[in-house]
């Protein structure tokens, strides 16, 4: 079992630069496949980025795709999102989630992942 707690949030105007964290507690905490997912007011929850712990493999959504980047300390298990170039539309509450291995291999999935964070408020003033 593995315990996810994201900080680093905040306000940022648009074109800035901000850098969210998942921390990740458990016995074996480094060996889980992170993803980054987010969720605005009135949208459904949407997958953002994600990393494996096997072999760092990353993995983007479009809308992020060059412009937000994962990447993982595993030494203290904490998985970061840094973001940049940010528009109003990144405006959401930032989630980490966890799963030590994929059912279907879809990383884009809410339901591949067991193990989920608080979240962490994102907010892009235009």
């Amino acid at each position: 079992q593995v315990q996810l707690v994201e900080s680093g949030g905040g306000l940022v105007q648009a074109g800035g630069s901000l850098s969210v964290s998942c921390a990740a507690s458990g016995r074996t905490a480094n060996r889980y496949h992170i993803g980054w997912f987010r969720q605005a007011p009135g949208k459904e929850r949407e997958f953002v980025a994600a990393i494996t712990w096997t072999d760092g493999s990353t993995h983007y959504s479009d809308s992020v795709k060059g412009r937000f980047t994962i990447s993982r300390n595993n030494a203290r298990n904490t998985v970061y999102l840094q973001m940049s170039s940010l528009k109003p539309d990144d405006t959401a509450v930032y989630y980490c989630a966890a799963v030590s291995k994929y059912r279907s291999g879809s990383y884009y999935r809410d339901d591949e992942y067991d193990y989920w964070g608080q979240g962490t408020q994102v907010t892009v003033s235009s």
